[in-house]
């Protein structure tokens, strides 16, 4: 018999294991309705996320704090939770009714509200992902804090460092820095964090806003100065699920309430019977890509391709966009502002109004009266997909009796996603989805090809995609594993095998949209873990990620218009 003593497990089985961990207890205290982060409740959550190490994370598993990483879970949190000793996760409770001011974070779209000077609501209406998605990034930010504490406590009495007491007399004051001052401070808060000075100045900026310039001191001793009265005082951090909220996951409520609302537009306007198809992307490309031309062509006649789409991304053009948005308004599109509390926005195109000849479509070949209806919806976050997709493949009831079946003849998904070969701005054309940390497999025939691409100049990569957890999950060891090994995974995404299995079981199954309805998936870098570097932690796309977006976008309509 063979010793299996010796037997080790690698990096890769031993994060893989460490994501299940995470994922079940996550559950397991979701139906406790409550925890304690730093406490032994937390244990297992913290063990968990510093095994794995996810890359986004960075020195998570080192004493020094990691800034890259703070600053892009700060960017996902709302402002002011760093302050907060209980954190309450609620459903939509009707917070949005009351004096509180919803506080929304600048990459992440969730209401939060504060409810008193210890308190942070935060609203989950957009599944467990969401959830996971949380739960990590505030235990990624206590084990941080911690750290903190660990280099300014002095004795179990209390006693701190001076450069903690030089910080503290800075953030009590309470008043916007000249620069003389503001390097002081850097220069105290360096030893604090085991960084260096340049480090720390570095990064200082980033975590600006508006009415707070030195945002990043007060980030700093709020959560230094809560991890020292956990220790000192015994005045641990709690963690709540709501009750309705706990009664609420997992029944579609939101997405029902969304997807309702899109048939009843479609009814309203007798779209409902035309040719449907589904496009999940965001709310300016098919927009942009159809009316841009109209509007703003003559002005770009000798300019180079995609730059019309290019300066319609920039931060300062909101007025050549409102022109844009304006024409196509006129020219049937519907927006649908969401108000169901999924935090997705749909816009409606009856292509019957489009004035085809003045497009870069002048060859689309659409049947009189049946002519194609474009649901545009934006972004799902994770397991969100399925809700929102298996909700509007469904059946629309308009009265007791009738029971209208939806002629959804095409479903398209174009996402941002990490790529596993290739840089960002690279484009993923897949021909499955696996989930992470089950192996479930969702095969099928993708109507984009590599080769519809070719001649760009942009990389196109064929193969798997891996469905994941969370972005702030990314482990390097696991992702080298999915794509070295006979899974050859090109990239990873968080929605794509969630809307896979809504649409088979809608068409395969429940028999309630087309057997052969046709998809299409498509996915540009924005990221590439197995880089140091070019991890999401590290930035956004610019202007990179203008052109595979656009390019996506087009080769999907030439499809839809019979163009190509």
């Amino acid at each position: 018999m063979k010793d299996i003593k010796n037997i080790s497990r690698s990096r890769a089985q031993e994060s893989s294991a460490a994501i299940e961990r995470l994922y079940i207890t996550m559950r397991h205290l979701f139906n406790r309705g409550f925890y304690k982060p730093m406490g032994v409740s937390g244990d297992t959550l913290r063990e968990a996320l510093l095994q794995l190490r996810p890359e986004i994370y960075g020195s998570i598993a080192e004493e020094k704090v990691e800034l890259n990483g703070l600053l892009y879970v700060i960017e996902r949190l709302p402002i002011g939770i760093e302050q907060c000793r209980y954190i309450n996760l609620t459903s939509d409770e009707g917070y949005s009714h009351s004096h509180f001011r919803a506080i929304v974070p600048p990459k992440r779209r969730r209401n939060c509200y504060r409810i008193d000077e210890e308190q942070m609501n935060v609203e989950i209406t957009r599944g467990r992902s969401d959830i996971y998605d949380i739960l990590t990034h505030l235990t990624f930010i206590f084990i941080e804090s911690h750290k903190i504490k660990d280099r300014v406590l002095i004795d179990d009495e209390g006693k701190v460092s001076r450069d903690w007491e030089k910080l503290e007399q800075v953030v009590k004051q309470n008043m916007e820095l000249s620069l003389e001052a503001k390097e002081v401070a850097v220069s105290h808060a360096a030893n604090v964090l085991g960084r260096t000075f340049a480090e720390v100045q570095d990064i200082y900026d980033k975590f600006a806003i508006a009415e707070q310039p030195d945002r990043f001191l007060h980030v700093i001793y709020w959560l230094g100065k809560l991890a020292i009265e956990e220790v000192v005082d015994n005045n641990k951090r709690t963690i709540t699920f709501s009750p309705i909220l706990r009664e609420r996951l997992g029944h579609h409520i939101y997405g029902e309430i969304w997807a309702n609302a899109i048939k009843k537009v479609l009814t309203d306007n007798e779209l409902i019977e035309r040719p449907i198809h589904i496009i999940s992307a965001n709310m300016h490309s098919v927009m942009n890509s159809v009316f841009a031309e109209p509007v703003l062509g003559k002005k770009y006649k000798e300019s180079t391709d995609f730059q019309i789409f290019e300066d319609l991304s920039k931060s300062g053009s909101d007025d050549l966009r409102s022109k844009v948005e304006e024409y196509a308004l006129k020219q049937g599109m519907t927006f649908l502002p969401d108000t169901s509390g999924t935090n997705i926005d749909v816009q409606v195109f009856d292509t019957a109004k489009i004035d085809f000849k003045k497009t870069i479509f002048p060859t689309a070949k659409l049947e009189k009266g049946k002519e194609p209806v474009l649901i545009v919806m934006d972004y799902a976050f994770g397991e969100q997909a399925f809700e929102t997709i298996d909700e509007l493949l469904k059946p629309y009831k308009a009265d007791k009796k009738n029971k209208i079946f939806l002629g959804v003849e095409s479903v398209s998904i174009m996402g941002k996603a990490g790529i596993l070969q290739g840089g960002k701005g690279d484009i993923m054309i897949p021909c499955a989805h696996v989930n992470e940390g089950t192996a479930d497999n969702y095969p099928f025939e993708n109507e984009l090809t590599a080769e519809m691409f070719d001649g760009n100049g942009t990389p196109v990569f064929t193969g798997t995609m891996i469905t994941v957890l969370g972005t702030s999950l990314q482990n390097k060891d696991l992702l080298k594993f999915f794509h070295e090994s006979t899974w050859q995974a090109i990239g990873l995404e968080m929605e794509g095998a969630y809307y896979q299995k809504a649409i088979q079981s809608a068409s395969k199954i429940r028999k309630s949209i087309n057997p052969n309805v046709k998809v299409r998936y498509a996915y540009y870098a924005s990221d590439n873990p197995l880089e140091t570097g070019s991890t999401l932690a590290s930035g956004g796309l610019g202007t990179t990620g203008v052109k595979p977006t656009y390019l996506i976008t087009i080769k999907i309509l030439e499809q839809i218009f019979n163009s190509n």
